[in-house]
């Protein structure tokens, strides 16, 4: 196959494996590893060293600085006050045992040399976004051990990579007859040119985007370009620099308050899964399995040693002080799973070893990807339940969130409680938060599009929002927002006031939020609904009573509002969806008022009852 088939080839399966990962709510890079070995080793279809030659390492170090760029832009300085305290002990202390301990384990328990020992135990420092980040998504960890893990991978990726880079070099000078001060003076370039460019190119980034210096349409194109740029730049002066330098610049970049960088997120998260799919398939495709079946079975006891006992011993010794509790601290211990910058930088530096004369280093490779495999396959498939029996996790996405305290929004919350529903109310006006407060309804006072309630308010168990203040730009606003992280089918606003999707004064689709309910069901409308004493009502429903049967006996007027289902996950009623109840669902509708039945004279009978 020509590179132009292979590399088509290469996002094909990529992309299939992570569609089969978001299904499975799985870390992509165990069907990733999966696949490449497959369309490698086992098939044949792809051999990396033949099609892409030397240009193979290159692009992979490209694709790993974009990747380490996007997670640094994702990182907000203001969790550092959740995370700051465990975060230090994990780096400043955390870092040189994890080095300390992964060389011994490697030489005394693998019986490895100790040139190619000091670079595992440099390289099995880093934890990895790539694998942390997803691991955080789908295991709905609660928000301070989530952000030490968080911080951790992000911080520890560039100085693994540098740590391993340094140790490699300094083999290398040893070979070559050089001295100790000649590393000093690398790892002082390295961390000077990695502040210089990454920070002060970010910097000025962000002056010229205030300046209005650079087309709105350029703007994403031109931060690729000058991130690849300085990666190579920082490379230039130590190999490996360059993920310092754009981590640096990411973080940077997120956290100058541009209103441009919200977009840049988006755009760049996009392209770190295409590139986080591209590195794992050709460096899965090139594995050598002859080398695996000569490595002696000895070797692979460092796996299970370093995730099982070095990890936690690390954690018990350096959490002590730490804003902590002990559950979080298991959590943290069972929570170290490595990621594409171990298996990249792996194959990166055992060809020059090897050509050193290291003969053992063949064993690099395979090793790390080894323990990135067993890693997350063990903790990915294991945090998230192991997390959630010591109360550290969200059980499910079941929370509806919803914004605006009104008389209506405060019965609604209050039906879906007495539903068995879990809800939460959002206003930043106090006087309004009286009401759900008065009713028991758990309320959350401030601007949910602000730092301050990104940075406290509990979203981890939130699967759906709804939209219901008096501001219709607003609600699609806060719509828009929230849909990259909950999906656009479980954001809800209440109908604009052009509410046909064919009038040209309505807001797209893509801008705003489902709309909730019915294309009539206006702030205004429901205001007085509520005034008129309408009611929320719940119906079950079982095999011998169907939404067929609902239908003929219920209020025309009336309005499905909630579905809960039989597993208890709330599903809020789109305008234009087809409901469909099943048997153990529950039904909550907002219907009139009952009418009452004046008393024949003469009769002893009382009124009807009303339903509640």
């Amino acid at each position: 196959m020509n590179i132009a088939t292979v590399v088509v080839v290469v996002v094909v399966i990529g992309m299939a494996a992570q569609l089969l990962a978001g299904r499975l709510r799985f870390p992509a890079i165990l069907p990733l590893i999966v696949f490449g070995v497959l369309a490698g080793p086992v098939f044949g279809i792809i051999r990396p060293h033949e099609q892409f030659g030397n240009a193979l390492e290159p692009l992979v170090g490209l694709a790993v600085a974009l990747i380490l760029f996007e997670g640094g832009l994702r990182l907000r300085l203001h969790e550092l006050r959740h995370a700051s305290s465990g975060l230090n002990r994990l780096v400043y202390a955390g870092v040189p045992l994890a080095f300390l301990f992964g060389t011994l384990v490697a030489h005394y328990v693998g019986g490895i040399g100790w040139p190619l020992s000091t670079v595992f135990g440099a390289i099995s420092v880093v934890t990895g976004p790539t694998v942390v980040l997803p691991l955080l998504r789908h295991s709905m960890l609660k928000r301070r051990i989530a952000s030490t893990l968080r911080w951790e991978a992000i911080v520890n990726d560039p100085i693994g990579a540098l740590l391993a880079v340094l140790t490699v070099q300094f083999w290398l000078i040893q070979v070559n007859g050089g001295t100790v001060w000649t590393i000093v003076g690398h790892l002082a370039s390295a961390v000077a040119v990695g502040v210089a460019l990454g920070m002060g190119v970010a910097w000025l980034f962000s002056r010229v985007l205030l300046r209005g210096w650079i087309p709105e349409y350029l703007k994403q194109p031109i931060t690729f370009a000058l991130v690849l740029s300085v990666y190579v730049l920082a490379n230039l002066v130590l190999p490996q620099a360059g993920l310092l330098a754009v981590t640096l610049m990411g973080i940077t970049l997120g956290n100058l308050g541009l209103s441009v960088v919200e977009e840049m997120r988006r755009f760049k998260e996009y392209v770190s899964t295409l590139m986080l799919a591209i590195i794992f398939i050709l460096l899965s495709a090139k594995l050598d399995p002859q080398a695996l079946m000569n490595m002696h079975w000895v070797i692979w006891l460092v796996v299970p040693v370093m995730l099982f006992i070095i990890r936690p011993l690390i954690i018990l010794l350096v959490m002590p002080g730490a804003k902590l509790n002990w559950r979080e601290r298991l959590v943290a211990a069972w929570a170290a799973p490595r990621g594409v910058v171990a298996a990249a930088t792996g194959g990166v530096l055992a060809p020059s070893l090897l050509a050193a004369g290291y003969a053992d280093a063949v064993a690099l490779e395979p090793l790390m990807f080894a323990l990135v495999f067993v890693s997350v396959v063990l903790q990915g498939s294991t945090l998230a339940p192991f997390a959630r029996r010591l109360g550290q996790a969200a059980h499910s996405r079941d929370r509806l969130l919803i914004i605006g305290a009104s008389p209506w929004s405060t019965a609604f919350a209050k039906a879906v409680m007495d539903v068995g529903g879990d809800v939460l109310v959002v206003d930043n006006v106090w006087h309004r938060l009286r009401s759900p407060r008065l009713a028991g309804v758990p309320v959350f006072y401030g601007e949910i599009l602000s730092d301050k309630a990104e940075a406290t308010l509990e979203l981890t168990d939130v699967g759906t929002l709804l939209a219901t203040t008096a501001n219709d730009a607003y609600n699609a606003l806060v719509c828009a927002s929230f849909a990259p992280e909950l999906g656009h089918e479980n954001v809800f606003q209440l109908p604009m006031h052009s509410g046909d999707e064919k009038d040209p004064r309505g807001l797209t689709r893509t801008r705003r939020g489902q709309i909730a309910f019915s294309e009539e069901a206006g702030y205004e409308m429901l205001y007085q609904r509520i005034i008129q004493q309408w009611r929320f009502q719940k119906t079950p429903f079982s095999e011998s009573f169907g939404y067929a049967d609902f239908k003929e006996q219920s209020d025309p007027q009336s309005m499905p509002v909630l579905l809960q289902r039989g597993g208890g996950s709330l599903w809020v009623c789109a305008a234009k969806g087809n409901l469909e109840p099943k048997p153990g669902d529950v039904l909550l509708s907002f219907v009139p008022p009952k009418p009452v039945v004046p008393q024949k004279s003469g009769n002893g009978n009382g009124n009807q009852d009303e339903s509640s």
